[in-house]
């Protein structure tokens, strides 16, 4: 089971939440580091992101092709508009379809592809935490405990991201703060969110499951905002969800081993890896 846990009025990191965002954001760099280190690993980690992909892809192949209906199907009451401010309104519900799906896919992706990927991400995970000096046993719940846990977050996650890319796709319509203020602001609440699924896998070894886990993130929000976001910008790229997912299960890790499953004290101490590498060097 999980270790009891300090509230966070009673930890103190010694570190802005500032420098908290390039911290966490240097985690995914640290998992990328790691997966390069040991290609064998990261093509391990690609198979269940490229089946996933062929799946996603084919959905928005299809929404290009309906991207025009739905766009007039949104703007119906433009229909009596002149031709440049129909098509303009059109034009702006289209980026914003476009938008909110790649919102909600980019989220969904990643819970997807480790639903599918279980047994993958999780053999990279303990492989990761067995290179810094050991991973924790395996929990003592049964499989299909662990399989309908896992659906149920998924589905949970699809319904916030659903209502969440509603608001976000409304909200494209507001002039400038459409086009400036919302991606940013659907970038941070995303990755916020994708740090809550990749870091799932060494939590819930740990038997800190959904609840918990969120409260510790929520301790450590500039941190764990900081590795979202920076993971979510590199997912948006092509391929990228595909070609850094690997290293992604392998950044969360590294921070919920260093700092989510500990407790503050903890958190600035650094175990020593069996491969007698720094722990911050991988």
């Amino acid at each position: 089971m999980s270790q009891p846990y300090v509230p966070p009025q009673a930890q103190t990191r010694g570190q802005s939440g500032f420098k908290d965002l390039f911290t966490g954001a240097g985690y995914l760099l640290r998992g990328v580091q790691w997966m390069a280190r040991r290609p064998e690993q990261w093509l391990f980690g690609l198979i269940p992101a490229l089946i996933v992909l062929v799946v996603y892809a084919a959905a928005f192949v299809f929404l290009a092709f309906q991207i025009d209906a739905l766009a007039g199907w949104v703007t119906w009451f433009a229909d009596d508009w002149s031709d440049t401010a129909r098509k303009s309104a059109r034009v702006t519900a289209g980026i914003a379809i476009y938008g909110a799906s790649l919102f909600v896919a980019v989220l969904t992706f990643t819970a997807v592809t480790l639903l599918v990927g279980d047994p993958f991400y999780e053999a990279i995970a303990v492989r990761v935490e067995e290179s810094q000096g050991g991973a924790p046993p395996e929990p003592d719940v049964p499989l299909l405990v662990q399989i309908g846990r896992a659906i149920k977050d998924t589905v949970l996650l699809g319904a916030i991201a659903l209502g969440l890319a509603v608001v976000f796709f409304l909200c494209g319509f507001l002039p400038v703060l459409g086009q400036t203020v919302v991606p940013v602001v659907a970038a941070l609440v995303s990755g916020y969110f994708l740090a809550g699924e990749l870091t799932s896998i060494a939590l819930e070894r740990r038997g800190i499951l959904r609840t918990e886990r969120f409260a510790r993130m929520k301790a450590d929000r500039p941190l764990v905002v900081g590795f979202g976001a920076a993971t979510f910008l590199a997912f948006i790229i092509p391929l990228g969800a595909v070609l850094l997912m690997p290293g992604a299960v392998a950044g969360a890790t590294l921070l919920a081993r260093e700092r989510l499953a500990v407790g503050p004290q903890e958190a600035e101490v650094l175990a020593a890896p069996a491969d007698g590498d720094s722990v911050w060097s991988d």
